[in-house]
């Protein structure tokens, strides 16, 4: 399975931040925004990535991850000429997903939990045997998100923009696995009012073809969408306490690419000493020297 990132757009909610900086540059405390889906695709055990993000933006992404050899994992890099929807990330990404599945991780949603591990594991390997697999997360007002509504089954029956009168209370974050049959779809569905391929149409081909699945995401598991200050913010402020009361740090892609293999205790060491006059290169070391014992 390959993994895409989708990190363009011009922040426009986030503006006068965003006028001269990628909205996924910003800290969400100690690090980037895009650290957060990253290690996302990551902790799935995907190790082929595309970054796709403006052509203002790419080369600061690319100084940032460079070509993600530090951390035994391949980012690729490709540039979204216009905003026109999350959808068309699969036809800018045809060649690079070539016959495999995929993950679209939007570049501005942050998720912990315990169990998103597991959760991520179930969704992929829902994915491969065919389909496509959302997510929801209970919400206490779906009025202000995208429903999805489901059988007993975890096959979705509807999906609803914002409705007046939800049909439940599991909103649809960010984050997708799709067969490879996404690139067709994309290709062929018609752009909305606003003139953009809407994921939500590319769900509604599964949906229709009763190939949709839902995996929830309940208690114990936190999701933002960190599209406005106030969400930055939250965010920001739930990953210091996590990491302050816990001990242990949220979306450090070092430690997830060691954990996962990718990397070497040895390559981890090096890693956190490229950084060492900060906490979060201390706590790279404290990793790999803990290894050590």
């Amino acid at each position: 399975m390959k993994g895409i990132i989708l990190a363009g757009g011009k922040g426009t909610r986030l503006y006068p931040i965003t006028k001269a900086v990628s909205k996924q540059l910003l800290p969400v405390y100690d690090k980037p925004l895009i650290y957060y889906p990253l290690s996302t695709l990551m902790l799935a055990g995907i190790r082929e990535i595309l970054v796709i993000s403006t052509k203002e933006a790419i080369e600061s992404y690319q100084t940032l991850l460079g070509d993600g050899s530090d951390l035994g994992i391949e980012i690729s890099y490709a540039i979204q000429e216009n905003a026109n929807g999350l959808a068309e990330a699969f036809i800018i990404g045809e060649e690079f997903v070539g016959d495999d599945c995929v993950c679209l991780a939007l570049g501005d949603n942050v998720f912990y939990g315990n169990t998103f591990s597991d959760i991520l594991a179930k969704s992929r390997r829902r994915a491969e045997q065919g389909g496509a697999v959302i997510f929801g997360y209970q919400v206490k007002d779906p009025t202000a998100y995208g429903v999805v509504e489901f059988d007993k089954n975890h096959v979705a029956i509807s999906i609803e923009e914002k409705p007046e009168h939800p049909k439940s209370d599991f909103a649809v974050p960010g984050l997708y696995f799709y067969d490879n049959d996404v690139i067709e779809i994309a290709k062929h569905i018609t752009p909305s009012a606003r003139g953009e391929l809407e994921i939500t149409a590319v769900n509604n081909v599964y949906l229709e073809q009763k190939r949709l699945h839902v995996t929830t995401m309940r208690r114990g598991m936190t999701w933002y969408d960190t599209g406005n200050p106030e969400a930055m913010y939250e965010a920001s402020s739930f990953v210091k306490y996590v990491q302050g009361a816990q001990g242990f740090y949220v979306a450090c892609i070092e430690e997830v690419a060691y954990n996962r293999g990718f990397i070497t205790k040895e390559q981890l060491l090096k890693l956190g000493r490229e950084m060492e006059t900060t906490e979060y290169g201390k706590y790279i070391i404290s990793l790999a020297e803990d290894k050590q014992k």
